[in-house]
């Protein structure tokens, strides 16, 4: 039955309740964006994998999405850096293969790996700083602990210098607030498009064992052939942003998770139960990506009776599909980490798989123990009700995370 398109709160005050919303509608349920922008949200998590490794599912508006081909959608749209980037994250077919070729031998798995002692040592350093907390004051730990371990790490890996770290992560801030009015978001983009075109100049000149400098290289040897310069800074882009607030989300809400779950705190801190598990769990309970703006229909789909029309956006409802009853049952909405099945598309699936994933884990799995080690009496400093979202429907996570780490 044809409903009215649900106007997704760009707030994201209560992501989950509406995404209940949403799926109560069917699998793929119409949905509206900033700017009165229509688009399918996708929350049936059988569907969404169909639908991400479906040829007839684009990720280039350019070619395939009807409302940005007749100039409806512009740079003053908020969402518009996300879908109009020359970057793997909107190419199609052989064009993502060639640009996702070029960037995935800085994410192997083996190359994650290598990651650990550098991983675990700005872990040590930001616990050291955190000990330091006078006994009785509260410690934010998205702000010096969930935030600092992934921008650190993906900024070594692209050899970002000191001197540009602060406005890259002002950029990155909002380029994941959804919250934000065009003339914002179009500044905010250009700002960020700045300092990585700085980036690119900068390892030119000096050049370092780092992702940025053998991208340039491979650029500059192919005359250009190979990854255009707006594909290059583009990509660095998208790097920067996906690799670490997605990691930034998962620590804050794997530590919150176990702040407000007592019992399953103790049986993972005294072993009966694998750090791995909360890391798979909370990806699936809390998706550190709730809704991924966008994809295009390449023709015609018919889900479950429902048409999606060529040319018209899906939107991959991620952090909906992860808790999808139809695989998690009746207790799909609460968090447990001795859950047997912790199937979640959190990552995304098919082509287009999150190449961070290898990643994103190992931070997880090595800053997550090391936090309730040292601090073994940490707990919440505020009621859990009064965590402020992090003003978008996108990035889910909290604005902050005040904890106390010694019994006061």
């Amino acid at each position: 039955m044809e409903h009215e398109p649900i106007v997704l709160d760009l707030t994201g005050a209560d992501i989950q309740g509406e995404n209940a919303r949403i799926r109560a509608h069917g699998p793929v349920a119409r949905v509206e964006l900033p700017g009165g922008v229509p688009a399918w949200s996708v929350t049936d998590a059988a569907v969404l994998r169909s639908l991400l490794a479906d040829p007839r599912v684009s990720k280039d508006p350019r070619q395939h999405w009807a409302a940005f081909m007749n100039g409806e959608i512009t740079e003053v749209w908020p969402l518009h850096p996300w879908v109009a980037a020359d970057n793997m994250f909107t190419a199609y077919g052989a064009d993502h293969r060639r640009l996702r070729k070029l960037v995935s031998p800085a994410f192997t798995h083996r190359r994650s790996m290598a990651l650990r002692p550098r991983i675990e040592a700005i872990t040590e350093d930001l616990l050291g700083a955190l000990a330091a907390t006078p006994r009785g004051e509260t410690a934010d730990l998205r702000e010096h602990y969930a935030y600092p371990v992934p921008i650190q790490v993906i900024t070594e890996m692209m050899g970002v210098p000191e001197y540009m770290g602060a406005g890259l992560r002002k950029y990155v801030d909002g380029f994941f607030d959804t919250s934000f009015g065009p003339e914002e978001a179009q500044a905010n983009y250009i700002g960020m498009y700045r300092l990585v075109s700085e980036l690119v100049a900068y390892r030119r000149e000096t050049p370092g064992d780092d992702v940025t400098s053998v991208l340039i290289a491979t650029r500059d040897e192919d005359d250009g052939s190979r990854l255009a310069e707006k594909e290059l800074v583009d990509t660095l882009m998208l790097v920067i942003n996906a690799g670490h607030e997605t990691t930034v989300n998962l620590l804050d809400q794997a530590i919150f998770a176990l702040l407000t779950h007592p019992q399953q705190r103790a049986d993972v801190v005294e072993g009966r139960i694998p750090w791995s598990d909360v890391v798979e769990e909370t990806l699936r309970y809390e998706a550190p990506v709730a809704h991924l703006p966008l994809r295009y229909a390449v023709e015609d789909i018919d889900v479950d009776g429902i048409r999606i029309p060529k040319g018209e956006a899906i939107l991959a409802s991620y952090a909906a599909a992860s808790r999808d009853p139809k695989v998690h049952g009746a207790t799909t909405d609460e968090f447990d980490v001795r859950r047997q099945n912790k199937d979640h598309v959190a990552f995304g699936h098919g082509a287009h798989h999150c190449l961070g994933a290898p990643l994103a884990r190992l931070e997880a799995a090595i800053a997550l123990p090391a936090i309730f080690e040292r601090f073994p009496n940490m707990r919440l400093a505020v009621d859990p009700a009064e965590l402020d979202p992090m003003g978008s429907f996108v990035s889910n996570g909290h604005r902050r995370l005040p904890v106390y780490l010694d019994p006061v």
